[in-house]
Formats: structure tokens, C-alpha cells, sequence
């Protein structure tokens, strides 16, 4: 479902000469290409939202790094390409829902310590996949062990 759609943006994209729309969704296709060839089987859904998650937060890094540099232009552009990434993303879970599941989670697991961050973060990360960034869970565990 999610190829098919970005195709057909991509090609009305290309029928409306919008060429950075056009570049951004070519090189998701590339991505996502490239993920099937090193599975070397077909992808879930799960599989190329995991893509689309990882083009995101390149954007999101490339956008910090230009900014700290001062390159306004370059912060515009990789904006612009993070908003069409988004479009295709699933919705994210909200700070009180990875926080709601991250205390089942340590209810689940008994008493923990600092020590237990690795083993929630991956009981966590289990039930989370691809609904949510790791950072932000990463601080939620941080936050209430």
C-alpha cells in the first residue's frame, strides 16, 4: 500500500515539475529498494515504515546540525523533505501513551533499578516497534525508573 501510494505522488510530482517532492520520494523508493534487496524478500508494512522512520530522522539530524551551523537555506530544504516523509508515517504515539505502556512494562518486569534500562528499554521496544522513536522511549524509561 505504502509503494503504490508513493509512486503515484511521485508520479504527480513529476507532472507538476515539483522537484524537490520529486527527489525526496525518488530516494525513499531507493531506500526502500535497497531494504527489499538486503532482505532479499518482500517487506511488511512494518519493514518500510522502519525505512521511512530512518529517512525522518536523518532529516531531523541533518536539520540540527545546519542549524547549529547557521545554514538557514539548508534547514529550509531539509524541512521541506521531512514534511513529505511525514505525510506517509504512521501516527506517533504521545508522550502519556509510551509512558502508560514503559509502567505496564516495569510492573510487568517487578523491581528495577538504573541497571534494568537495557531490559525495559527492550520489553518496551518490543511492544512499541514502529509506533514510536526510541529516544522517546528512552526517556520515559529514564524518567520513571
Amino acid at each position: 500500500m505504502f509503494i503504490e501510494q508513493i509512486q503515484k505522488d511521485l508520479n504527480t510530482a513529476l507532472k507538476e515539475k515539483n522537484e524537490l517532492q520529486v527527489s525526496t520520494l525518488r530516494l525513499l523508493l531507493s531506500e526502500i529498494h535497497n531494504c527489499r534487496i538486503e532482505k532479499q524478500a518482500e517487506l511488511t508494512e512494518e519493514d518500510i515504515v522502519a525505512v521511512l522512520r530512518k529517512e525522518a530522522k536523518k532529516r531531523q539530524e541533518a536539520i540540527e546540525a545546519y542549524q547549529q551551523a547557521g545554514r538557514q537555506e539548508l534547514v529550509a530544504k531539509e524541512s521541506k523533505e521531512l514534511d513529505i516523509l511525514s505525510k506517509y508515517l504512521p501516527q506517533e504515539l504521545s508522550g502519556e501513551e509510551v509512558e502508560k505502556v514503559v509502567k505496564e512494562t516495569i510492573n510487568e518486569i517487578g523491581t528495577v533499578s538504573q541497571q534494568d534500562f537495557g531490559r525495559v528499554m527492550s520489553k518496551v521496544m518490543e511492544k512499541l516497534k514502529g509506533k514510536v522513536d526510541g529516544s522517546k522511549v528512552a526517556q520515559a524509561v529514564k524518567k520513571l525508573i
